[in-house]
C-alpha cells in the first residue's frame, strides 16, 4: 500500500490502520515523492490525497494510471470534501474510489478489502 498525503496526521493514521489490518505501508508526502516510490515499490493499492502542493492528487493519479504497469492498480482519492465534482474529476483521471477524510479504520480496511478481492478474482 502507498499512502500519499501532505498531512502528517492523515499519513500516520492511515499507516496505523493499515498495519493493524496486516498490510505493509509506504508513505509519500506529495505527488513527486509518490512517483519516485511507485516504480520501485509497485504497490497493490494507492491512497492519494487531492489537495497537495506541487503536484495535486488528480495529476498524480493521471500520471500513475498512464503507466501500463500501474493501469490496474486501484487508486483511491482522499479528500476532506465529499463533493460530487471531486468524485467525478477523480474518475476522469482514472481513480477507482473516493474516501472522505477523516476516515475510520473500518472505512479504510473495507475499501482495501474490496480492491484486494477484485485483484485476486
Amino acid at each position: 500500500m502507498l499512502v500519499i498525503d501532505d498531512s502528517n496526521t492523515i499519513r500516520r493514521s492511515a499507516e496505523i490502520f493499515l498495519k493493524q489490518g496486516g498490510y505493509e505501508v509506504v508513505l509519500a508526502e506529495d505527488g513527486f515523492d509518490a512517483l519516485a516510490k511507485v516504480n520501485d515499490l509497485e504497490p497493490n493499492v494507492i491512497f492519494c490525497d487531492i489537495l497537495m502542493p506541487r503536484l495535486d492528487g488528480y495529476q498524480t493519479c493521471a500520471i500513475i494510471k498512464r503507466n501500463p504497469r500501474f493501469t490496474k492498480v486501484p487508486v483511491i482519492m482522499l479528500s476532506s470534501k465529499d463533493g460530487v465534482f471531486d468524485k467525478a474529476r477523480g474518475r476522469m483521471v482514472g481513480s477507482d474510489d473516493y474516501l472522505t477524510k477523516p476516515f475510520t479504520k473500518d472505512q479504510l480496511l473495507t475499501v482495501v478489502a474490496q480492491f484486494s478481492t477484485r485483484a485476486a478474482a
